[in-house]
C-alpha cells in the first residue's frame, strides 16, 4: 500500500468508529472512493441468488388488505430478549383482528439501529420484544413503529395477547449494555424490565 503501519492503524480505527456509530445510533453509512463492489445478489451464476445478502434485501410482500403487520424478536418459538442481537423476526399479518399469516425472517447479521430500517422496509406497524436500547427505540419511533418491550414467553401467545388487548409489557424496558459482553437470556444482565 506504500503507507506506514501507523497510518493504516489510524484508518482502521477511524473506520471502526464510523461503523459502530452507524450501527449503534442508526446513522447512514456512506462508502465512497477506492475500488469496491457491493453484492446485490444479482450475479446468479456466482451465488444463485441464495446468498445471505440477496435474501436480506428481499422485502416480504405485504398484501394490500392486511390491516397490520406485527414483528416479534424470535428464537425457537420464544421472544428473543435483546432486540439488537436478534437473528430472526417473526412477522404476523393481521386481518380483522386475527393473525392470518406468519413467517420467520432472518436479519442476516444486521443489528441495533439497522434493524429498525429492516422493519420499516417491511411495513411493520408493531414490534414486540424483550429488552431494547434507546437508539433503536428512537429509530423505530421515527419510522412510526409502536414498540412493546419487556415481553417474554412464546411469540405466538404474545401476538394473541396483543390482539386481545391483554399483552403484559413494560414501556420502560431497555438494554444499556453495548460496551461489554452480556447475556439477555437468563440473568438479563443489563436488560432492565423495571
Amino acid at each position: 500500500m506504500a503507507i506506514s503501519r501507523s497510518k493504516v492503524t489510524e484508518i482502521y480505527e477511524n473506520a471502526r468508529y464510523k461503523i459502530a456509530d452507524s450501527i449503534v445510533n442508526g446513522k447512514a453509512l456512506l462508502i465512497a472512493g477506492g475500488h469496491y463492489h457491493l453484492c446485490d445478489g444479482s450475479i446468479s451464476d456466482i451465488c444463485n441468488k441464495t446468498c445471505r445478502r440477496f435474501v436480506s434485501m428481499q422485502e416480504i410482500e405485504r398484501k394490500e388488505d392486511v390491516e397490520m403487520r406485527i414483528a416479534v424478536t424470535y428464537e425457537d418459538g420464544m421472544i428473543f430478549q435483546h432486540f439488537g442481537h436478534t437473528q430472526e423476526f417473526k412477522f404476523y399479518d393481521v386481518e380483522e383482528g386475527k393473525a392470518v399469516e406468519s413467517q420467520v425472517v432472518n436479519t442476516n447479521g444486521q443489528g441495533h439501529g439497522a434493524l429498525a430500517g429492516l422493519l420499516a422496509q417491511n411495513n411493520v406497524d408493531v414490534l414486540i420484544c424483550g429488552g431494547i436500547g434507546p437508539g433503536a427505540q428512537n429509530a423505530l419511533s421515527q419510522a412510526g413503529i409502536q414498540v412493546y418491550g419487556g415481553v417474554s414467553g412464546l411469540a405466538d401467545q404474545a401476538v394473541d395477547a396483543y390482539l386481545t388487548g391483554s399483552l403484559d409489557y413494560n414501556p420502560d424496558a431497555h438494554c444499556d449494555h453495548h460496551h461489554h459482553e452480556h447475556n439477555c437470556h437468563g440473568d438479563h444482565h443489563g436488560c432492565h424490565n423495571s
